[in-house]
C-alpha cells in the first residue's frame, strides 16, 4: 500500500483517447517530474483537487504527448489515495511510453483489480461493493447494469448492516446472562422477543437467498435450448432470434452436428441461445455425440424451446415425447411449431400431456414471422421480477454461499429459543451468523479470498 501504482485504464488498442491512472503517496511527486503545464508555475502538487490541467509529458525534454491531467486528493479519491489520471491521445505507442516513463520514475504496474482493492482496503467501499464494480465493467444488459448500480451504491450492504445490527442486539443480551450465569433468576433477554427478531432476520435472509436464482439469471444470461428433430428449423430460428447467419442451415438432415452458443438481450434482459443437434436415430458416431450434447443442454436449460415441424407435429411429438418431457421437468417449455407458410392451419397446436404451464407458438422462421410473439413468451417463461433502483436481489455465488450459511445458523438459533436451549449454544450460532454475513462485505475475509475476488479484474480498475 505504500508502493504508487500505475497502469492503463482504457481498453487495450488504438482509440481517440487513453487514460493512464497512477494513485499512490507518490503520485504527485512522480507525474510532476513528467507533466509540464502548459501556463507557467502550475504543478499537479498544488492543483485543487478535481480540476484538471493541460500540459506536455516530456521525455529527456522531447514531447510524448499533450495531456489532460485529473487531480484527485487523498482521502476523496476512488482508492482513497492522491490519484493522477493521465489523458492521452490513444496511439498505443503513446500509452506505452508514458507507461515506462512513469516505471522509470518510482511507480510500480499495477496489478489486476488493484485499484479497486486499495479503494476496499482504504475504506472506500466494502467488499460486496468492490465486486459489483466488476459487475458493472461487464454489464451488456439494462438488468445487469441496474443490480450492479444498486449493489456498488450499497444497496446490498445496508440490508445486511440492519440484519447484523439485529444480531448483534440479540447476541449482547443473551452474552449478558451468560456473564451473571450464577444468577439463575436473571433474564435479560425476554424470549418472545428473541424469537420475533429470530424470526425477523429468517425472513429477511430468506428472501435475499431466494432472490439468487433471478439474479443468476439476470447476471448470466437465461440459458434457453432450441431442441427438436432434423430439419425442424432450429438452425434458422436461431439466426431468426440472433438476427445474423450464425448457424448453417440446408436441408440436408444431420447438418448441425455440435453445440452453438449465443446471446439476445430482449427488453433489457440476457438470453442465452443453445442450437443443439437434431435429434433422430443415427448411426454416425459424431452425429450421435452432438445430439447427446442437445440432452446435456436441455439439462442445463432453464427454458426448452421444442422446435416441431409443423407439417408433421404429431409425428414428431409422438416420436420424441418420451424423451424430451422427462427432461424438462422444473422448467419452462415452449412448443414452436414451425413452418407456418406451408401450413397455415395446423390442428397439433391443442396438444395434451405436456408439463403445466407449456406455451405454444405457430411461426415461420423462414418469412421472419411471429417474433414479436415468440420474444413475449420468452419473457413470460423467464418470470423474472420487475425491477427498480430500489431492488436487493443476489447475484453473486459467493454472497450466496455466505447467505445460505448464515440462514442455517438463524435457523439453528430459532430451534434453539423453542426448546429452551442453554444460551451458550445459541451465542455460538448467533456468532456463526454473523461471520458469515460479515465475510460477505469483507471484515472477515482472508487474504486469499481477496486475492481470488481482485485477480479476476481487469488491470487498470
Amino acid at each position: 500500500m505504500n508502493e504508487t501504482i500505475c497502469a492503463i485504464s482504457t481498453a487495450p488498442g488504438i482509440g481517440g483517447i487513453a487514460v493512464i491512472r497512477v494513485s499512490g503517496p507518490e503520485a504527485f511527486t512522480i507525474c510532476d517530474r513528467l507533466f509540464h503545464a502548459k501556463q507557467a508555475g502550475k504543478t499537479l502538487a498544488t492543483q485543487k483537487a478535481y480540476t484538471l490541467l493541460y500540459g506536455t509529458i516530456l521525455d529527456k525534454g522531447e514531447a510524448v504527448d499533450d495531456v489532460m491531467a485529473a487531480v484527485f486528493r487523498s482521502p476523496h479519491s476512488f482508492t482513497g489515495e492522491d490519484t493522477v489520471e493521465i489523458s492521452c491521445h490513444g496511439s498505443t505507442y503513446i500509452q506505452q511510453q508514458i507507461l515506462q516513463l512513469l516505471i522509470r520514475q518510482g511507480c510500480r504496474l499495477a496489478q489486476p483489480g488493484e485499484f479497486t482493492q486499495r479503494a476496499f482496503m482504504n475504506g472506500k467501499m466494502d467488499l460486496s461493493q468492490a465486486e459489483a464494480v466488476a459487475d458493472l465493467i461487464a454489464s451488456t444488459s439494462a438488468g445487469q447494469h441496474r443490480l450492479a448500480m444498486n449493489q456498488m451504491r450499497g444497496g446490498f450492504s445496508h440490508e445486511l448492516k440492519a440484519l447484523r445490527e439485529k444480531l448483534l442486539h440479540i447476541t449482547s443480551l443473551m452474552e449478558l446472562e451468560l456473564d451473571f450465569a450464577d444468577h439463575e433468576e436473571l433474564e435479560f433477554a425476554d424470549r418472545q422477543e428473541l424469537k420475533d427478531i429470530a424470526a425477523q432476520i429468517e425472513r429477511a435472509m430468506s428472501r435475499l437467498a431466494h432472490s439468487f436464482k433471478a439474479g443468476n439469471a439476470i447476471k448470466n444470461g437465461i440459458p434457453v435450448a432450441i431442441i427438436g428433430e432434423t430439419n425442424a428449423g432450429k438452425s434458422t430460428l436461431l439466426n431468426l432470434l440472433l438476427n445474423e447467419d450464425k448457424a448453417i442451415v440446408s436441408d440436408i438432415h444431420g447438418t448441425t452436428r455440435d453445440v452453438i452458443e449465443d446471446t439476445v438481450n430482449i427488453q433489457g434482459i440476457t438470453f442465452r441461445f443453445i442450437d443443439t443437434a437434431g435429434i433422430r436415430e443415427t448411426h454416425d458416431t459424431i452425429e450421435a455425440m452432438g445430439i447427446e450434447r442437445s440432452f446435456q443442454a436441455i439439462e442445463r436449460a432453464d427454458i426448452v424451446l421444442w422446435v416441431i415441424d409443423q407439417t408433421e407435429a404429431g409425428k414428431q411429438i409422438a416420436t420424441l415425447s418420451d424423451k424430451v418431457i422427462p427432461l424438462c421437468e422444473g422448467k419452462a417449455l415452449i412448443l414452436i411449431f414451425n413452418k407456418s407458410d406451408l401450413n397455415p392451419t395446423p390442428t397439433s397446436l391443442g396438444v395434451t400431456g405436456f408439463p403445466e404451464g407449456t406455451r405454444t407458438i405457430s411461426l415461420s422462421a423462414k418469412l421472419k414471422t411471429g417474433t414479436d410473439q415468440l420474444q413475449s413468451l420468452l419473457m413470460e417463461a423467464a418470470h423474472l421480477p420487475a425491477l427498480s433502483s430500489n431492488d436487493i436481489i443476489v447475484t453473486n455465488v459467493r454472497h450466496y454461499e455466505a447467505l445460505t450459511r448464515a440462514l442455517e445458523a438463524i435457523r439453528r438459533v430459532q430451534e434453539g429459543l423453542s426448546i429452551s436451549l442453554s444460551g451458550d449454544f445459541i451465542s455460538q450460532d448467533l456468532r456463526e451468523c454473523i461471520f458469515h454475513l460479515s465475510d460477505i462485505v469483507g471484515e472477515v475475509t482472508t487474504d486469499e479470498v481477496l486475492g481470488n475476488i481482485f485477480s479476476h479484474f481487469c488491470i487498470g480498475k
